[in-house]
């Protein structure tokens, strides 16, 4: 894509050092540093992205708002963790559908962090309601399923990961011939990359070729929790 924003290299030297200084003194010291270096770019290729999402699956929301948009908060949650570190090290954003309130919807994910560069797709740990009306998707159309996820386009860059129960869920045959999905916990799949990829000039580019091989998973999983696509 021609002038599309590019990644700079410093985003991941910003994110090697507040790995090193994961604390308040030293992130307040340096956060002009994390708004130009890592902030602003990303925020660039998520207005970026919007077009060709628009392209690629038009319900589906390219928000390059600082806050409440696609770009994840820096500051992590630890109201509840043992690990009180204050910063993520990592940068991250969610393209998911417009009716989504949060990171279970359905969604295309890029996350950035040094040595652990991936486009991610589908849902993860979808609530109850959202989870069965999956799984009775697969069961109502399990060669829909699997063509999109085996097609070959989408299975070449795309790994299926997530959690998944060891026995049939309640209320589903163990002898499903598609049991083996219906047991996932998780509906995503991961395509990872170099770090020098993502601050290469064309990875707006690749990253928008992933997301239009995972379409037809994306779809299903959006179709199946009542959603248009």
């Amino acid at each position: 894509m021609r002038g599309a924003p590019r990644l700079p290299r410093e985003l991941f030297a910003f994110l090697r050092e507040l790995a090193s200084h994961n604390d308040r003194d030293w992130f307040q010291a340096n956060r002009t540093r994390y708004r130009e270096q890592v902030q602003e770019p990303l925020l660039e290729f998520i207005a970026a992205f919007a077009e060709p999402l628009g392209e690629i699956a038009p319900r589906f929301v390219a928000d390059p708002r600082p806050a409440g948009g696609s770009m994840f908060r820096i500051h992590r949650d630890v109201r509840f963790s043992k690990d009180k570190r204050p910063y993520k090290t990592h940068a991250a954003a969610q393209f998911r559908h417009r009716m989504g309130r949060d990171v279970h919807a359905p969604g295309f994910y890029l996350h950035l962090e040094p040595g652990n560069v991936f486009a991610g797709v589908g849902m993860w740990r979808p609530d109850g309601a959202a989870l069965k009306a999956i799984r009775d998707a697969i069961v109502d159309d399990p060669d829909g399923w699997n063509s999109a996820i085996t097609r070959r386009g989408f299975a070449a860059l795309f790994d299926q990961g997530g959690d998944r129960l060891i026995r049939a869920p309640r209320g589903f045959d163990a002898d499903h011939p598609s049991i083996e999905e219906i047991k996932r916990k998780d509906f995503v799949a991961f395509r990872a990359f170099a770090d020098s990829q993502a601050v290469a000039a064309d990875f707006l580019e690749v990253y928008a070729d992933s997301c239009r091989a995972a379409v037809p998973m994306v779809r299903f999983l959006t179709e199946a929790v009542g959603l248009d696509f």
